[in-house]
């Protein structure tokens, strides 16, 4: 079983041959999708139709949690909360708020699955430290139990509508201050004190997680590389000591945050072979398409000619993790789903509801 650990981006709301020519290589498993690449729920789902035709294996992924991170918005397309709103619920009636966090899950992964996309990088587990603005009204909570409890709600919807996940950002990234999109963020807390706060939730929720993300945030403490280049990190403390059998996502390895590594920065191709060799299943470069492509191409051959010099072996379980992530079941049609007893209910769920 070829292992496809490359995870993409498309520059537009069509295919084009570059696009085409890319997501068709052997090591491309997946794409990433972007405001850019929507212009109505026609075109979004005939999108995703052409590249599951182009690649009937393809994982087609999007960063879509509500608030202010939710990709696609109009065309019928809820405006989900941002995960705050749970949280704050929560405060209020904690089984109103479970509620609700089901709801939410199931509307976000039901809309996503009509239109043809697989899985959605949500829920956000960090914790909210009041630190971060990055995170903000991104997180759920600041007790990493109520964290816990209201994303296993949320977790529960997106299963019961068939969309894979992923938890993020692992170990935590609440309460280091730096944005890692434009720098490299620090948290110098110990480890004792990480896990028994922001990295909890990923232990209590092991088994209903089907996907992990790392912070591009360096624990100086743990490891002096950042946690999604740290073997220690991914293997020795998310897979050994918290026992998470899922896929492991790099974040986007063109963040500042993930340029810098032992003190040099690196290219696309050594910021992927860093990312796998630490324990990451998958390598994730986004916002590279609509400049031309070239660190994509650069990145597909890198990492090609590094397999080729015996640099990069790939893994069979990487990969199985991997297709894993892929719908076991058909999605639905949109017009239906509007009309179904459950979706509806959700709906009237929602925090805000009537």
């Amino acid at each position: 079983m070829q292992h496809a650990p490359l995870i993409i981006d498309i520059a537009g709301a069509r295919l084009s041959a570059n696009d085409r020519r890319r997501l068709a290589h052997p090591l491309v498993g997946g794409v990433i999708l972007f405001s850019r690449n929507w212009k109505s729920r026609a075109q979004l789902t005939g999108l995703c139709a052409r590249m599951r035709r182009l690649r009937p294996d393809l994982l087609i992924a999007v960063d879509h949690e509500g608030g202010r991170v939710q990709r696609f918005r109009g065309g019928g397309f809820t405006q989900l909360p941002p995960m705050r709103a749970l949280g704050e619920l929560w405060q209020r009636d904690a089984m109103r708020a479970q509620e609700a966090a089901t709801a939410c899950g199931y509307v976000l992964a039901a809309e996503l699955r009509a239109c043809g996309v697989d899985l959605s990088f949500t829920p956000v587990l960090d914790l909210d430290w009041g630190r971060s603005a990055v995170i903000g009204d991104r997180a759920l909570h600041g007790d990493a139990r109520v964290v816990a409890v209201l994303a296993r709600a949320l977790l529960l919807g997106l299963l019961q509508a068939g969309m894979s996940h992923c938890g993020k950002h692992f170990p935590g990234h609440g309460w280091a201050r730096a944005d890692s999109h434009t720098a490299a963020p620090v948290d110098r807390r110990g480890l004792a004190a990480i896990l028994a706060a922001d990295a909890a939730p990923y232990g209590w929720l092991g088994t209903a997680l089907t996907a992990v993300m790392p912070a591009h945030v360096i624990y100086p403490r743990v490891d002096a590389r950042p946690a999604g280049f740290s073997a220690r990190w991914l293997q020795t403390i998310l897979r050994e000591r918290l026992g998470f059998g899922g896929a492991i996502f790099s974040d986007d390895l063109s963040m500042a945050g993930a340029r810098q590594l032992d003190g040099r920065e690196l290219s696309p191709t050594e910021a992927a072979l860093a990312a796998l060799h630490a324990g990451c299943d998958l390598a994730l470069l986004c916002n590279q398409s609509p400049g031309g492509g070239a660190a994509l191409d650069a990145l597909i051959d890198g990492l090609s000619q590094a397999q080729l010099s015996g640099r990069w072996q790939p893994s069979a379980a990487s990969e199985a993790r991997r297709r894993a992530l892929l719908p076991r079941q058909p999605a639905p049609d949109w017009e239906s789903l509007m009309r179904t007893p459950h979706y509806l209910r959700a709906l009237a769920l929602l925090p805000g509801s009537a």
